[in-house]
């Protein structure tokens, strides 16, 4: 039921706002440059367009991403991150550094390494 939480526990709400397989690549893609739809639909995961819409809308009613018009004919947006928004970018940086140094991720062109972490750290 939408607006219900789990729990007060912080991870599992956040989770209740971005625990979704796509989230988290919309929000990366936003990150990236991305604000139209077209842009968003061509990402390499291959995001079902009604799925990208719907967490579209989700993300603008949870404060992370607004709207701004760029064409009135016919009515066109582009998707901005919110200040909220923004500050999920430690975050994302902290899961691409994972992702690279324990999923078989590849470090995107652009950003600096990931910090080496000591032996059984």
């Amino acid at each position: 039921m939408p607006g219900t939480r789990r729990s007060r526990c912080p991870v599992s709400c956040t989770l209740d706002v971005l625990g979704d397989r796509w989230s988290l690549l919309v929000v990366r893609d936003l990150m990236r440059g991305k604000r139209r739809f077209a842009e968003f639909a061509a990402s390499p995961e291959g995001i079902p367009t009604n799925i990208l819409a719907e967490r579209l809308k989700r993300l603008r009613a949870k404060g992370i991403v607004r709207t701004e018009r760029y064409s009135d004919r016919p009515p066109r947006v582009e998707y901005v991150l919110t200040a909220k928004g923004e500050d999920l970018r430690p975050m994302m940086r902290a899961m691409v550094e994972w992702g690279v140094r324990h999923a078989g991720g590849r470090m995107p062109p652009g950003l600096p390494p990931p910090v080496a972490t000591p032996a059984g750290a």
